[in-house]
Parts: structure tokens; C-alpha cells; sequence
């Protein structure tokens, strides 16, 4: 039986090596990795000619995992809080240390656009008013991990303060609530069903929340998309989440499809996230959060043990980096 520490840190590798099984294949159709890989098996190095990715090594993650582990930090260092204007601050940071180093995988359309707000004077509780994709979804991992998920409401207020600065709309919020209650159920011992109607349940609280914008509804397809999932015929559920559901950075469209990939493979995380890999679309996010919530249900042997010991060897992560920020966010539960 897997420990609740084994759990929270699978919550963190799985992410990881979903956004890198992702990463080469992000911004790609579901038609174009069929005709370059086939299937994604493993992890896979981008084509030269890539607009984010090009020249990263194979098992690289992206701004998904890097932006998470900026988070889990930051609440670390200030007991589970959110400051949101020194966060703002150290989006801003991470981005420009990226584009030092040479990457053009920087911060998402709606993060960029609400730092930027901030930097301009914007107050923190305007910023995130226009933020709709699946920016808060991606990082939210850490916040399941260090909340309980008992009071739902009480979940999706933390959601809540580590996503408006960026993200303050009804759809953002639903979504990374999804996500981050699933995995908080995933870490107390939830199988994957019993985690996603947890998802479910914080998507109707989270979409309360925020400014209101017109989109899908996070709960109901999430809903659909595990229906959706829940055939043996994984060639036709991979088809129907692509086109019924969708790939793309929308929050009501990626979200969901991670829940459906996880669905299709009865709650396996692995080949989830190699599923999510080969659909394109924004499939290192979709990948992410099928990691992230598969590892929270699985813990760290939900992953073959090559896959964890590439992306921490190809990212530069210490042997136990990942362990420790997962035993320090547990300790804020």
C-alpha cells in the first residue's frame, strides 16, 4: 500500500513526466505525431523546426512543471499562503531567467498578459479578470497537496488565492479546482473514480468563484469526458476525447481531457500521459494534470522507474528534491 508521502510525490513526478512526455508534441495535430511518431512511447526530443520547444533534450519539461514547483515553493515559504503581488513578482522573475537561458516556451497568454497588468499598476484583485485558459490548472498540483479536501469550499478559497492573480474567472478557477481537489483525494487514498467525482464536486464550487466569463462547464465535462472514457475500445475513446472534448489551452477543453485519458486507462497514469502525448493539442498540460492526479492516486510506482529517473537526471533535480517539496507541502496539510 502506498504512503500518503509516496502519493504526494508521485502527484509531483507525475506531472513532470507527463508535461515531458508532452512537451515535443505540444502545438501539433493529433494527425502530425501519427505521421512523425506513430504513437508517443517514450519520451521524444521536438523537431528542430518547433516554435517552443525546438532544442530542448528528450524528458525536458516545460513551464507546466517549472511554474508548480515556483508555486509549491512559494507556499512553502510562507506557510501555505499566497502573497499575490510577490508571486506576480516571481512570475515575472522565472520568465525573464527563461528567456535568459535561451527558451521560448515563456508564460502563457494569460499569465503574461496579467503580470504585465501588475507591473502596470494593476491591483491583484483586477489582473486575473480576463485569465481563461489553463494556466491555474497546470500549477495548481501543490495546493492539492497541501489542503485537505474535507471542506470543499475551504479547498477552492486556497485554489482561489493562488490562481486570481492571473486567473480570476469562473472557468480557470473551476478547472484548477478540479485538479487540485483530485489530487488531494488522490493523497488520502482515493481510487481515480472515487478522486474525479471529488473533481467534479470542487468544479461546481470553483466555478462560483471569480469573474464570470462564458464557457463550457468544467463539472458536466469532466463528467462527460470520464463517460467518454469508459470503453474498451481505447482507439475510440482517444477519438472521442480529441474531438468531442478537445486539446486545446482551453481550460474547459484540456481539463476534461486529462480526467477522460485517465478514465480510458482505468486510472493508470503512465499510459495516460503517453495517451496525451500522442493527442497533441496542449498535450504537455493535458499530460501534466493526467500525471499529477495519477500519481496522486498511484504514488511514484504508477511511473516505470525509467521514466522517473530520465526527468529527473534530463531537469537536473536532485535525487530527493522532488520528495523533500512533497514532504514539506504535506507538512502545511
Amino acid at each position: 500500500m502506498t504512503s500518503v508521502q509516496d502519493r504526494a510525490e508521485g502527484a509531483l513526478i507525475g506531472l513532470a513526466i507527463g508535461d515531458a512526455l508532452g512537451m515535443p508534441t505540444q502545438q501539433v495535430s493529433r494527425q502530425a505525431v501519427a505521421q512523425r511518431w506513430g504513437a508517443i512511447t517514450t519520451f521524444e526530443a521536438p523537431d528542430p523546426a518547433h516554435p517552443l520547444a525546438h532544442g530542448l533534450r528528450a524528458g525536458s519539461v516545460t513551464d507546466d512543471t517549472e511554474l508548480a514547483l515556483l508555486l509549491a515553493r512559494h507556499l512553502i515559504a510562507r506557510h501555505g499562503a499566497v502573497d499575490a503581488r510577490h508571486f506576480a513578482a516571481e512570475l515575472v522573475e522565472w520568465e525573464d531567467s527563461m528567456r535568459a537561458r535561451g527558451s521560448h516556451d515563456l508564460l502563457g497568454p494569460s499569465t503574461k498578459a496579467a503580470v504585465e497588468a501588475v507591473v502596470a499598476g494593476t491591483p491583484v484583485t483586477e489582473s486575473g479578470r480576463f485569465g481563461t485558459t489553463n494556466g491555474a490548472a497546470m500549477r495548481i498540483t501543490p495546493v492539492g497537496i497541501a489542503n485537505d479536501f474535507d471542506s470543499i469550499p475551504k479547498l477552492v478559497d486556497a485554489v482561489v488565492a493562488a490562481s486570481a492573480v492571473t486567473h480570476n474567472t469562473s472557468v480557470a478557477i473551476a478547472g484548477a479546482a478540479a485538479v487540485a481537489a483530485a489530487v488531494s483525494a488522490g493523497i488520502d487514498g482515493a481510487t481515480f473514480r472515487q478522486a474525479a467525482g471529488v473533481a467534479v464536486d470542487a468544479a461546481r464550487e470553483g466555478a462560483t468563484r471569480g469573474h464570470w466569463v462564458a464557457a463550457g462547464d468544467i463539472a458536466r465535462r469532466i463528467g462527460l469526458a470520464v463517460e467518454l472514457g469508459s470503453t474498451d475500445d481505447i482507439a475510440r475513446g482517444e477519438r472521442d476525447i480529441y474531438e468531442l472534448i478537445g486539446t486545446s489551452l482551453a481550460t474547459q477543453e484540456s481539463v476534461p481531457a486529462a480526467f477522460g485519458l485517465l478514465a480510458l486507462h482505468d486510472g493508470d497514469p503512465w499510459p495516460a500521459c503517453l495517451a496525451a502525448a500522442s493527442l497533441g493539442g496542449d498535450s504537455d498540460t493535458i499530460g501534466a494534470i493526467a500525471g499529477a492526479v495519477g500519481g496522486a492516486v498511484r504514488g511514484v510506482d504508477g511511473f516505470p522507474r525509467h521514466a522517473r529517473e530520465t526527468v529527473l537526471e534530463v531537469n537536473g533535480f536532485g535525487p530527493s528534491e522532488l520528495a523533500e517539496l512533497a514532504e514539506a507541502l504535506l507538512e502545511l496539510r
